[in-house]
């Protein structure tokens, strides 16, 4: 018999593997975890203790001050999972070598992306099954079953576009030290503005046309519309969620100009000691 050599594993069976080692990466990472799953539902928690039985007029029309945290904070873990996570992971392991690495591999470099990106995708739907399963059970929060696909509509598109703009972030920021303050300091103060951690019914208009113009708002009311009963089923936000998708084809532009593999080289120079007689 003619011994045959093994087939070689497909691109999805490889990015599978990526995405299987991302997540174990992650899971033995516990402030990540921390941020990423723990600290949604600690919110959620607080937020509800603290503002239970009011109502709020959001963009997806009256409802609970609970169902509005809720969907909001679910959303919220989707963008920090794909679009904080990954704008902090890159520059780390850009720094370190390990994208420089990975390119000297027999395997495609777009295998590993894949893997990383694919990775941050699952532990977005691990902590947004967590947060509406909360809301659920204990926040008297309504699943129609009519309203389930837009709500999986809106959740792909979102990840999709975020996970874009984390990676296009990642490309520009200087160096790793750089990619916590640069992250935060643009998802935080966007969370406040976006109906995320505050419920302005009546907000300012210079303070609503800036939550409008960036893409955490639109997706946050877009994956709430899917959980208000004020809002007639399918519940699709078509604009809202094309505002979102060309943000992410804006990340997806920036990322490919200037994605970098090897790390940032110090342009400064030591001086050499002056040779001793």
């Amino acid at each position: 018999m003619i011994a045959t050599a093994p087939a070689f594993p497909s691109a999805p069976g490889l990015i599978g593997q990526q995405v299987r080692y991302q997540l174990r990466t992650f899971s033995r990472t516990p402030i990540a975890v921390f941020f990423t799953l723990m600290l949604p539902v600690t919110m959620l928690v607080l937020f509800n203790a603290l503002f239970s039985g009011e109502e709020v007029n959001v963009g997806a029309g009256r409802l609970p001050l609970r169902h509005f945290y809720t969907g909001g904070l679910a959303a919220f873990t989707a963008v920090s999972a794909t679009f904080t996570n990954l704008a902090n992971i890159v520059p780390i392991r850009r720094d370190e070598g390990v994208l420089k690495r990975w390119r000297s591999t027999p395997l495609s470099p777009w295998i590993y992306i894949a893997g990383t990106i694919g990775s941050a995708v699952v532990v977005a739907v691990v902590g947004v099954v967590i947060v509406l399963t909360l809301g659920v059970v204990a926040y008297d929060l309504q699943v129609e079953a009519a309203k389930v696909p837009a709500a999986i509509v809106t959740f792909l598109v979102g990840v999709a576009a975020f996970a874009a703009l984390g990676v296009a972030v990642a490309s520009i920021i200087p160096s790793a030290q750089a990619a916590p303050a640069v992250a935060n300091a643009i998802i935080l103060p966007l969370g406040f503005v976006s109906d995320v951690f505050v419920a302005i019914s009546d907000p300012p208009a210079w303070l609503d046309t800036v939550g409008d113009i960036f893409p955490l708002k639109p997706f946050v009311q877009s994956f709430q519309a899917a959980f208000t009963p004020a809002v007639e089923a399918p519940a699709f936000q078509w604009g809202p969620l094309a505002r979102v998708a060309l943000w992410g084809v804006v990340g997806l532009l920036v990322a490919r100009r200037w994605f970098r593999w090897e790390p940032t080289r110090s342009t400064g120079r030591r001086r050499r000691r002056p040779r001793e007689v």
